[in-house]
């Protein structure tokens, strides 16, 4: 009996001084495991006389019940704790702000958003989006465009040259997006209604101008398309892009060598304040170049310009972003500022579309 009153008192004071569900867990192991100090001592009746079998099992269950409520009593107590010091360990100040979420802080740059506007308004139109590279041969970016040999688009202080290849043959860094429309007539049979969106290179840089910049062109390749076609498709984008109801617009006579007749054109817009404003005033400021296509570069790409004619126009992407938005300068367009992203960014999920709004 001495024996079971000090070793029910060692237990008890092991599980009072269990620091942690784990410690107490290894004294219950200890005492009622299969190996346990009691569980032996139980083992132990099989060997005893009846009589002392029925005394020593009632005084062994005893102990063990009062270690078991000890064990039992010792863990909720512990639990209480280790949830207590999780709780301080994760606690959230509910007071503080919650942070932005990626897609709350992001910003979509405007020159994507524009693009993506534009591809809206000509895909509703039943045009293609058309691709090509930035790095062009000679040909495709002027030979093939009717550009003659000694034009000043070729010279140095307009193109990024290449460093010649194996051949002689010096790259350039393409000057703007017609190349496509040229890769697009030698690949595909007319009709042809493309839009081509894309980078463009050029020696020049000031508040308006940067070496690299953006683009986007329009072509239109059938057999019965004329001016009138043309004045409507750039009427209706105007219109939508700048989402006024109504524009203005005059066709002034220019001179490119890839289209005959070729023309400037101006939108009416207002400058009251130093805003500039469509659809309304008396100024016009001039926003593109068109033209139908020259017989010769129909003539290149494998076409009878008897059979086949069309018209093809061609936009500053940064240009009329600026426009559109009032930035004041293009170089920010590249600093990658975050302030200014975050000024003139759009949230990633507002897509622009003609049902929803271009700029919903």
């Amino acid at each position: 009996m001495n024996d079971l009153t000090s070793l029910e008192t060692t237990l008890l004071s092991e599980i009072a001084a269990a620091g942690d569900e784990a410690a107490l867990e290894a004294v219950r192991v200890s005492a009622l495991g299969k190996k346990g100090s009691i569980s032996e001592r139980l083992a132990t009746l099989g060997k005893m006389a009846p009589e002392e079998r029925r005394q020593a099992g009632a005084a062994i269950n005893v102990v063990k019940d009062r270690v078991t409520a000890a064990l039992a009593e010792r863990r909720t107590v512990l639990k209480a704790a280790a949830l207590e010091a999780r709780l301080v360990a994760e606690a959230v100040d509910v007071t503080l702000p919650v942070r932005e979420s990626g897609t709350e802080l992001g910003r979509i740059h405007p020159i994507s958003q524009v693009i993506d506007e534009i591809t809206a308004i000509f895909a509703d139109m039943g045009f293609a989006i058309a691709e090509g590279p930035d790095i062009e041969t000679d040909e495709y970016n002027f030979t093939l465009l009717n550009f003659p040999p000694g034009h000043p688009a070729r010279e140095m202080h307009d193109t990024f040259f290449l460093a010649p290849d194996e051949k002689g043959e010096r790259k350039v860094l393409r000057t703007h997006t017609s190349p496509v429309q040229i890769r697009t007539m030698l690949s595909q049979k007319p009709p042809i209604r493309i839009v081509v969106p894309g980078r463009t290179y050029r020696h020049d840089s000031d508040q308006t101008h940067t070496p690299m910049f953006h683009q986007v062109e329009g072509l239109v390749i059938d057999k019965v398309s004329h001016v009138g076609h043309m004045k409507w498709v750039l009427e209706e984008f105007c219109r939508a892009f700048f989402e006024v109801p109504s524009v203005k617009m005059r066709f002034r006579p220019s001179f490119f060598p890839f289209t005959e007749p070729s023309m400037e054109v101006d939108i009416q817009c207002s400058r009251k304040g130093g805003e500039i404003r469509f659809g309304e005033g008396e100024d016009w400021l001039e926003i593109l170049g068109c033209g139908m296509v020259h017989p010769n570069v129909l003539r290149n790409c494998g076409l009878d310009p008897d059979e086949y004619q069309g018209f093809a126009w061609g936009m500053g992407i940064d240009r009329i972003a600026m426009l559109k938005y009032g930035m004041p300068d293009l170089r920010p367009f590249f600093d990658a500022d975050v302030r200014w992203l975050s000024h003139f960014g759009f949230r990633p999920f507002d897509l622009p579309s003609l049902a929803g709004g271009l700029t919903a």
